[in-house]
C-alpha cells in the first residue's frame, strides 16, 4: 500500500545560514529574538485581565476563608498593594460575591446572638454574662451597619454589675466607632438615631452616656448644632426655607410678565415664631341693673304678739284690786286693767323682724387660647428689577429704567404678593438697576484621549488590532527582509554550486560523447547484421537466454 508523504520545505536551508557572514548571523538571531519577545509581550498584554475589588477591610479570619473558597471555585485572585483588599477579575466580581454570600462570607467579624446557641454545659454565670454582652454588641453593630452611609461599626458596652445598695449603683455607658464610606457624612438626626438605638437596647442606659466617633476620631455625638442652640430643629428649618421660597416664587411670578423672565431677583427673610403658647383667662364684669338676672331669692319675716306691762310704773300699779274678783265670773270694770276694752290694744304685736336675700348671676367670661407654632412675626423683602430693553430705529438695544409711576406699580404688586403688614413691622425695598451680564465660562471640549468611554473602547480594540498589526509589521520589516536575504544568498550559492558542477562534468560529458558514438556505431552494425543474418542473431540471443537460465 503506497503512502503519500507531505514535506514542508523552508525558503532557506542550513547551507544558506552557514553561507552568511558572522555579522549577518548575529543580526539575524537578534532580529528573530526581538521579534519573538515583542510578539510574546503583545500577546500577554492582550490577555491581561483587569482586577477589581472583591472585599476590603475584612478581618484576617474572613480573609482566610474567602481565599480558600476562591481556590475551590478556581477564581484567580491577588491582593492590593496595601494588602487591605482582595482583587478578582472584574468580570467575576458579582458572581464571586453571590457565591461567597451563599456560604455566609464574609461574616464581618461580628458575633451576634448565635453565640448563645453554642453554650457549653457547666458555663459559669460570669461567662454567660460576657457572651451575652458580646452578642448584644454584635447585634447593635449589625443594626448600625445597615445604614447606607456606614461601612463598618463597632459597639463597646460597659455594663456594671448589679448591686442591692443604691449608693453603690453605677449606670451603664457605651461607645460606638463608625467607619463611614468615603465622601459620606451622618446628619445630626442620624447620629441621634444611633444614640437612641443603643440607649433603648440596654436597660438604664441614657443617651448622655453614649459616645459616637467616626474613623478619624472626631466626636460626632455631642457636636454643637447652631440650629438646636437657636431652638430650631431640621424640620422647622425646612419649613422656614420653604416659606421663604414660596414668597420668592410669588413675587417673581407676578413680576415676570412686567419685567420679563430672568429680569427679577427677590430675596425674603422671614422671622417665624415656632413657640407654642397656651393661655386661659376668666373675666368678670359688673351687671347692669336693668339686665340683671336673679339666680336665687330668700325672704324671712318674724313678729311677737305677747302683751307687755300696763299702768303707772311702781308698786301701786302692781297691787291687785281691793275687792278680789275672779276674771271668769266677775268681769272687770271698764277702764281697769284686764277689762275687755283693753283686749284689742294688748293683742297687737309689740316686736317685728323682716330679712330679704337676693342672689344675681355673675357676668363671667372664660377664654382658653392655644397658639400654634410657625407664626410669621416679620417679613423683610428685597427685590431687584432689571432695566427695560428698548430697541431704537437703528436696531440698537439700550437699557432704560422704569418710570416713577411704573416703579410705584411694581412696589404695589410686591406688597400685595407678600401680604405686606405695617403693624407687623414688615419691610420692603424695591430697586430698579441694570443687571451686569456675566460672561459664561467656555468649557473646552474634552480631548478624545481623555474621554473615559473612548479610552475604554480603544483599549479593548487595541487588544484585537495591535497584535495582528504588530505581527504584520515584524513580518514586513524584520522577518521577510531577512528571509529574502537568506533566500537570495541560498540562490546565489546554489547557482555557484551548479556552475562548479557543470564545469567539473564537462570532461566526463566529452568522454561519454565519444563512448556514446562508439556504442552507436556498434549498435548500427548489429542492426545491419540482424537484417542480413537473422538466423545467426536468433541463435546468439537463444544462447544468452540459456546462459541466464543456467545462472
Amino acid at each position: 500500500m503506497a503512502s503519500a508523504e507531505q514535506t514542508f520545505t523552508l525558503p532557506f536551508s542550513l547551507e544558506a545560514l552557514t553561507s552568511l557572514s558572522p555579522a549577518q548571523k548575529i543580526g539575524a538571531m537578534a532580529s528573530v529574538a526581538f521579534g519573538i519577545a515583542l510578539l510574546v509581550g503583545a500577546w500577554m498584554w492582550s490577555k491581561s485581565v483587569d482586577y477589581s475589588v472583591l472585599f476590603s477591610n475584612i478581618s484576617e479570619r474572613d480573609g482566610g476563608q474567602i481565599i480558600v473558597s476562591l481556590q475551590q471555585m478556581n477564581v484567580p485572585y491577588k491582593f492590593s498593594e496595601s494588602g487591605g483588599a482582595i482583587l478578582v477579575p472584574a468580570s467575576q466580581v458579582h458572581d464571586a460575591r453571590l457565591k461567597l454570600a451563599s456560604q455566609g462570607l464574609p461574616k464581618g467579624g461580628l458575633v451576634g446572638f448565635e453565640v448563645m446557641e453554642t453554650q457549653k454545659l457547666g458555663s459559669s454565670q460570669f461567662l454567660e454574662q460576657i457572651n451575652y454582652q458580646r452578642a448584644l454588641e454584635g447585634e447593635l453593630a449589625r443594626s448600625i451597619q445597615s445604614l447606607k452611609a456606614v461601612q463598618g461599626a463597632r459597639v463597646h458596652l460597659a455594663i456594671p454589675k448589679t448591686t442591692a445598695f443604691l449608693r453603690d449603683e453605677q449606670k451603664p455607658s457605651a461607645s460606638v466607632v463608625l467607619n463611614l464610606y468615603p465622601g459620606r457624612a451622618l446628619e445630626a438626626n442620624q447620629v441621634a438615631g444611633i444614640v437612641h438605638l443603643v440607649s433603648s437596647s440596654v436597660p438604664q442606659l441614657t443617651p448622655a452616656s453614649i459616645s459616637v466617633i467616626d474613623q478619624t476620631g472626631n466626636l460626632i455625638s455631642q457636636t454643637q448644632d447652631p440650629l438646636r442652640d437657636a431652638g430650631l430643629d431640621p424640620t422647622q428649618l425646612k419649613y422656614l426655607r420653604e416659606l421663604e421660597m414660596s414668597y420668592i416664587k410669588r413675587i417673581e411670578a407676578i413680576l415676570d410678565p412686567v419685567a420679563g423672565a430672568e429680569n427679577v431677583r427677590a430675596q425674603v427673610a422671614a422671622d417665624v415664631d415656632f413657640s407654642q403658647t397656651e393661655q386661659m383667662a376668666e373675666t368678670y364684669k359688673p351687671n347692669p341693673s336693668q339686665e340683671a338676672a336673679i339666680r336665687s331669692q330668700q325672704t324671712a319675716e318674724t313678729g311677737s304678739t305677747s302683751p307687755g306691762a300696763t299702768g303707772v310704773p311702781g308698786a301701786l300699779s302692781n297691787q291687785p284690786p281691793a275687792p278680789a274678783t275672779a276674771p271668769i265670773t266677775t268681769p272687770a270694770a271698764p277702764g281697769t286693767p284686764g277689762a275687755a276694752g283693753n283686749a284689742t290694744a294688748s293683742a297687737q304685736p309689740l316686736n317685728s323682724t323682716k330679712n330679704a336675700t337676693v342672689n344675681y348671676e355673675l357676668d363671667k367670661t372664660v377664654k382658653h387660647t392655644k397658639g400654634g407654632g410657625g407664626v410669621i412675626k416679620r417679613l423683610s423683602v428685597a427685590v431687584v428689577v432689571n432695566n427695560r430693553k428698548v430697541t431704537n430705529k437703528d436696531g440698537k438695544v439700550s437699557s432704560v429704567p422704569f418710570s416713577a409711576t411704573e416703579r410705584g406699580q411694581i412696589e404695589a404688586l410686591v406688597r400685595e404678593a407678600m401680604g405686606f403688614n405695617k403693624d407687623r413691622g414688615d419691610s420692603l425695598n424695591v430697586a430698579n438697576v441694570s443687571f451686569t451680564v456675566s460672561e459664561k465660562e467656555v468649557v473646552p471640549p474634552l480631548p478624545l484621549w481623555k474621554d473615559p468611554e473612548l479610552v475604554s473602547t480603544a483599549r479593548e480594540g487595541v487588544k484585537f488590532v495591535l497584535l495582528p498589526l504588530l505581527a504584520f509589521i515584524l513580518w514586513r520589516k524584520l522577518v521577510k527582509p531577512m528571509i529574502d536575504d537568506m533566500v537570495a544568498a541560498h540562490a546565489a550559492a546554489k547557482k555557484q554550486r551548479e556552475m562548479e558542477l557543470v564545469e567539473a562534468a564537462i570532461p566526463k560529458v566529452k568522454e561519454m560523447g565519444r563512448t556514446q558514438r562508439a556504442f552507436e556505431a556498434k549498435l548500427s552494425g548489429a542492426r545491419d547484421l540482424a537484417k542480413q543474418e537473422p538466423k545467426v542473431v536468433a541463435d546468439v540471443i537463444r544462447d544468452w537466454v540459456a546462459e541466464g537460465d543456467g545462472k
